[in-house]
């Protein structure tokens, strides 16, 4: 029998929700902490995410962790920067030396008379905790579709999430499916090398110029005088922030900032109408992620790629490649995956056993929901990093993550003063929360735009966004409430 390895917190995933997370409890004193890692390597999204062209679709002095400047060399920073920059966080914290690799968690389960999490993994044995965070995000989980005859596909297929870099895709025939952010990025980058590109899109996306830049060796002395770059990154979030009028408060401005913009941007770029009719989305700017390219509709535009839309899509896969609609049989050797994530019902991959044996997924089958986007009644001590009801789509995900952080720091402050051993949201608290979020919701694009996403779950509710500001979403974090919850 596998001995159990005991600590007062536990936080699953090490991406920078996990490393916010870590940050944020050692700077409050408690350094009994293990961060389990069901990968090999540490650090989450940029670590994991290598295709070619990824970057980040926010300005990297907002998308950073506030107490962690660093001099970027670019505005919108690609993909090894912000590898580099999330393993100089992890050493600079002592993270490796808590964190457990290769320690994928099958289940969690509330020991109620012990006061504790316990954690099982597939084979780095059991693991008990009086707190637990959950922080393997919502962009975690792969979603292939199953197409019929996927299996059966002889050439090679992969993920974007799982590239494989041992694989030359020089002059060959490939298909990319999807046409979201990944494929945004990928598509401009393997164009030019590829023989054949096809791009199968259920729909298109709205696309709104770039506004990337190189920073000089003298602009990046600059961004390492802290008072500078903090000023930065404070004009960065309030020109973000005006974006929220036109998600939510004026239609008028959504139109005039985007799809305005966007649709010149289009016409601008692409001189086909044909190809220009496939590119041009049916619902409004917004209800959708936004994509921001100046390389993407050159790329789509080249001679040897070809735009599928939802009048030629995939009907099957077989052996030599993809069966569209029409009845066309499209031979490739590669296909790329770049269909998203499951980050609505899907976001938390294990089990979760609460009080009385009450499971989330059960709590969660009509729609996943949570007091703050984070914790939930009848789970004591559990916290959810990035939970329902906290992406946010205009701005950087760090904002929202380090405001959980301190409503989840000042839960286990309040825990301590009390002299209990558990803490967790009275069901009437979350219910009013859950109620006001998707009463608020109904204001929003992403709810009136006439599209249908994956910030929507299969309910039909609005899951994966915050349905106003980031700073209203810190305001209600900061503010701690002791009659909402219960302590034991």
């Amino acid at each position: 029998m596998q001995a159990k390895h005991c600590y007062r917190v536990v936080i699953i995933g090490s991406g920078f929700g996990g490393q916010c997370a870590a940050m944020r409890l050692q700077e409050q004193g408690i350094n009994d902490i293990r961060i389990l890692e069901r990968r090999d390597f540490m650090g989450g999204t940029w670590c994991q995410n290598s295709y070619p062209g990824a970057a980040v679709d926010v300005q990297s002095p907002l998308y950073s962790i506030s107490s962690e400047p660093y001099a970027w060399s670019q505005m919108f920073a690609e993909q090894d920067e912000l590898e580099r920059y999330t393993n100089k966080v992890i050493d600079k914290h002592g993270l490796r030396d808590k964190t457990t690799l290769n320690a994928n968690v099958k289940q969690v389960q509330w020991d109620d008379a012990a006061k504790r999490w316990v954690l099982e993994t597939e084979a780095a044995g059991t693991f008990e905790a009086q707190i637990l965070i959950n922080a393997s995000g919502p962009l975690s989980t792969p979603v292939i579709p199953n197409f019929p005859g996927r299996d059966t596909f002889k050439g090679k297929s992969f993920h974007t999430n799982s590239w494989d870099h041992s694989y030359d895709y020089s002059g060959k025939r490939v298909a990319i499916v999807g046409s979201g952010a990944s494929a945004a990025q990928v598509i401009p980058a393997i164009a030019a090398e590829v023989g054949e590109l096809h791009v199968f899109q259920r729909s298109p996306h709205w696309v709104l110029p770039r506004p990337d830049r190189k920073f000089s060796s003298w602009q990046r002395k600059l961004l390492g005088i802290k008072p500078l770059y903090k000023a930065l990154r404070w004009a960065i979030y309030w020109g973000l922030e005006a974006r929220v009028i036109g998600f939510k408060y004026s239609k008028t401005m959504l139109h005039l900032v985007g799809g305005r913009v966007a649709l010149k941007h289009l016409e601008k770029q692409v001189a086909d109408p044909l190809l220009r009719k496939k590119l041009t989305p049916d619902f409004t700017i917004g209800c959708k992620r936004i994509i921001l390219s100046s390389t993407l509709y050159p790329a789509l535009s080249q001679k040897n790629v070809t735009v599928h839309d939802k009048q030629d899509g995939i009907a099957a896969v077989n052996e030599n490649g993809i069966l569209t609609s029409q009845g066309q049989q499209i031979d490739v050797d590669l296909i790329v995956w770049s269909t998203g994530y499951d980050a609505t019902d899907g976001v938390i991959s294990y089990p979760v056993i609460g009080k009385d044996s009450v499971s989330l997924a059960s709590v969660w089958e009509a729609f996943p929901r949570a007091y703050l986007g984070t914790a939930i009644p009848a789970f004591p001590n559990f916290f959810v990093v990035t939970g329902p009801n906290t992406g946010i789509g205009h701005t950087s995900a760090i904002f929202i993550i380090e405001s959980q952080m301190k409503y989840i720091t000042d839960s286990i402050a309040e825990l301590d003063k009390s002299g209990k051993q558990s803490i967790e949201v009275r069901p009437e608290a979350e219910a009013e929360y859950t109620q006001m979020v998707h009463s608020e919701m109904e204001k929003t694009v992403w709810k009136w735009g006439g599209c249908t996403s994956w910030y929507q779950s299969k309910s039909g509710h609005v899951i994966a966004m915050f349905p106003g500001f980031s700073f209203t979403y810190r305001r209600l974090a900061s503010r701690f409430k002791s009659k909402h919850h219960l302590m034991n």
